[in-house]
């Protein structure tokens, strides 16, 4: 379907304000049932499970399930981008452990800038202009920021901003690979989210199974109340939220409401967790947004990678 409306009208803005607040929050649900008893890789892999359940019984709802598992020669393609889905979040359950879920999202939300230096080289079509390049320098500063957070007042490990700048970069090179694959950008939003989560499944189990997680002895219901808030609020709903959204509204004016997610993320931390926001993490969330914002121009081109990790 056709872009049909040139501005962010009021409905879109509170849709969009909302999906930024759910996927802020995701990283405090990480955290948060892991301390009820669910191992991260396992949750991991249960996310990806069922979330994918969850899209295929909503197609089939829709009379659109048959179209998931057509033959269209997009199967080789498809599994590329499973794999940087997995990559994604075998970085990312595990790094979360080990820093704190505020600079977590802020370093995990550098991921545009992924985007836009891998497009730059592998495609044609969106070569990288000054303003996107001082966007990306923007975001280099906020990450500096965000290690100094780290240094200066603790509360995580390098290791794990190191992990979670990994999936920032594995969740860029995955929309990357839909824009550059002439398979992958003219499949349905559907099938590219069942492409990422069914075939990150099988990958997330045998690496939870590889690190001893796969016990569910010990998990509150407060555990599974968070499992259930990322696979259904954020993996299936807001992802088919956001996909509506691309397809009714300019994709790059949607994409600069992303900053909103890191701020969502910090407050988050600060209310669940009782984490500390420092002024280091707060400019490191200034240039980020400052960055997403260049790098997201005018002119960015519509896309149908996902919003929210």
């Amino acid at each position: 379907m056709p872009v049909t409306r040139g501005r962010i009208d009021a409905l879109a803005a509170s849709i969009l304000i909302s999906c930024c607040a759910l996927w802020g929050v995701q990283q405090v649900a990480i955290k948060a049932a892991a301390a009820d008893g669910l191992p991260p890789l396992l949750q991991a892999f249960l996310r990806s499970a069922l979330a994918a359940v969850l899209v295929c019984l909503w197609a089939g709802r829709r009379g659109t399930g048959q179209g998931l598992f057509a033959r269209d020669g997009s199967l080789w393609a498809g599994c590329g981008i499973a794999v940087l889905f997995a990559v994604e979040f075998l970085f990312l359950y595990p790094g979360m452990q080990l820093t704190t879920a505020s600079r977590g999202v802020v370093v995990l939300y550098t991921a545009p800038f992924w985007v836009a230096a891998g497009a730059h080289f592998l495609v044609p079509s969106e070569r990288l202009r000054p303003r996107q390049v001082v966007g990306l320098v923007a975001a280099f500063i906020g990450v500096g920021c965000a290690v100094a957070d780290g240094l200066l007042h603790g509360g995580g490990s390098l290791t794990g901003d190191a992990m979670v700048g990994l999936a920032a970069a594995a969740w860029g090179l995955t929309t990357v690979a839909v824009k550059a694959s002439p398979r992958l950008r003219v499949l349905s939003p559907a099938k590219l989210l069942l492409y990422q989560l069914g075939g990150s499944a099988p990958i997330l189990l045998a690496f939870a199974a590889w690190q001893g997680q796969l016990s569910f002895a010990g998990t509150t219901p407060a555990g599974w109340a968070w499992l259930a808030y990322q696979t259904v609020v954020v993996a299936f709903a807001s992802y088919l939220i956001w996909f509506w959204l691309i397809t009714h509204y300019p994709a790059g004016r949607l994409s600069a409401y992303t900053f909103l997610s890191p701020l969502f993320g910090i407050a988050a931390g600060a209310l669940i967790l009782g984490e500390r926001a420092s002024i280091e993490l707060g400019l490191a969330l200034l240039f980020v947004a400052i960055g997403i914002r260049l790098v997201n121009g005018p002119r960015a081109e519509r896309g149908g990678g996902r919003s929210g990790a």
